[in-house]
């Protein structure tokens, strides 16, 4: 059943912690940056938790944004926190900064300090929405990477919390501040394409059921505190999980961090690709903050791909956007007046009049490294503007994956309502995990709980 919501809980209850107070708190200089003045008024001073690749990444972005500063970081990993402060370091001395960058095992505990204006969290999904209400209630603008939650609760509550709190809330995906995507948005929007009726958007697989073999976990690591809500006794320490870095160079062995695909721990491809095409997709036609409202998996129905259809009349359907790429990553409009093709680093459409053709190579990375995106989260967060990925759209667009993964585990049609966010009489889908799930003790999702 879905839970009443409640009001905001104050700050020293969640933290349960003693105040740092001001003993924690250290007056910047103004510094330059290319030539450009910083006065201490517009400085923004963060607090990075969450410090695998995705999180250094974050940082080697936010460190390019006039104005920024690092206060602090928190990792499960003491090994990660050690290589992110050695990075800051760095950086700030480059810059002629003062060195400081403190460590904290506890997020709580960055949360409390006085001197932190906003944070970047690039946690595990399952961590996103503790991380993140909890900042909010403290006082902190978030920048929060994708996809926004593991739980379609959890995103309802993390959207409410910023809206209580009064907070900027930038979700990371990064694509909405790519030059190509935007083009793709505003021919969309202005009815270049004509009414849209169709659209492919490749984003891969759903999760695969948890199937790694345990072993020790390291020294360096807090795996309990890895855990934190998740509430699955299937779920043990492997280190394709938390890939291990080791002196001298500190970097990560290994592939990214595999749980992004299992269905213990995440969304699979569905929500860690979905996050970025779906949530074009929704831009383009207007669904920012909505969704579609039935879900059929593959398979059922003589529905070859996964299809999603919206209350216009729009379908959408998880299967390739070009037919000389079928696995690529990407996204095709179809219109009654044409089509468009987009994916990263790439743009065609029926007439090129309509665009300069850019076919160019991402590098490595180039999108977990978007500057301007965190730019924008910056100016934001001293204008107090909406940002160009806020909140709502980031929890409509979770909430789409979810609902692709539910339908799919369930084997058949699921029927949403974008307005209350509810299910269409279907006890069983309100019942599935990614619907909601209680969370392992001691956690309690605020809002919800």
């Amino acid at each position: 059943m879905k839970k009443e919501h409640q009001d905001g809980m104050s700050r020293r209850k969640f933290l349960g912690l003693s105040a740092l107070g001001l003993a924690s708190f250290t007056i910047l200089p103004s510094w330059s940056f290319n030539g450009k003045k910083i006065p201490p008024s517009d400085q923004v001073y963060m607090g990075f938790i969450g410090l695998g690749r995705q999180g250094v990444s974050d940082f080697q972005a936010f460190s390019s944004c006039p104005g920024v500063q690092v206060v602090a970081c928190s990792d499960v990993d003491s090994i990660k926190m050690e290589r992110f402060k050695k990075i800051s370091n760095e950086w700030q001395k480059k810059m002629g900064l003062p060195q400081r960058c403190d460590l904290h095992e506890a997020y709580e505990e960055l949360l409390e300090r006085t001197d932190i204006d906003a944070v970047s969290i690039a946690t595990p999904d399952h961590w996103h929405a503790l991380c993140a209400i909890h900042a909010c209630q403290a006082g902190k603008d978030v920048y929060c990477e994708k996809p926004l939650s593991y739980t379609i609760t959890e995103s309802i509550a993390m959207r409410q919390a910023a809206r209580d709190n009064r907070r900027i809330f930038q979700v990371g995906s990064q694509q909405r501040s790519g030059e190509e995507f935007q083009k793709a948005i505003e021919l969309v929007r202005n009815g270049s394409l004509g009414h849209i009726e169709k659209i492919y958007a490749r984003v891969g697989e759903p999760p695969a059921p948890f199937d790694l073999p345990e072993m020790p976990v390291p020294d360096n690591l807090n795996f309990n505190k890895w855990l934190g809500p998740l509430n699955s006794p299937k779920v043990h320490y492997h280190p394709d999980m938390c890939p291990p870095i080791s002196y001298p160079d500190l970097q990560e062995k290994g592939d990214w961090a595999v749980w992004r695909y299992y269905r213990e721990t995440a969304n699979g491809f569905t929500g860690d690709w979905g996050a970025h095409m779906f949530d074009i997709a929704q831009a383009a036609i207007g669904m920012d903050g909505s969704g579609p409202i039935e879900f059929i998996p593959a398979g059922f129905g003589g529905h070859e791909y996964s299809t999603m259809k919206y209350a216009n009349g729009i379908v959408m359907t998880e299967q390739p956007y070009r037919e000389d790429k079928p696995d690529d990553k990407g996204i095709r409009f179809i219109g009654d007046k044409g089509w468009l093709m987009v994916t990263r680093g790439y743009i065609e459409c029926f007439d090129p009049s309509l665009l300069k053709t850019s076919k160019r190579e991402v590098g490595k990375g180039e999108y977990e490294i978007s500057s301007p995106h965190m730019q924008n989260f910056v100016d934001c967060v001293r204008s107090r503007q909406k940002p160009i990925a806020p909140v709502e759209a980031g929890a409509s667009t979770a909430i789409v994956c979810c609902l692709v993964n539910i339908a799919h585990e369930l084997q058949r049609p699921v029927k949403w309502d974008p307005v209350t966010e509810s299910f269409v009489n279907d006890k069983e889908a309100e019942a599935h995990r990614l619907y909601w799930y209680e969370y392992r003790s001691p956690y309690t999702l605020p809002y919800w709980d």
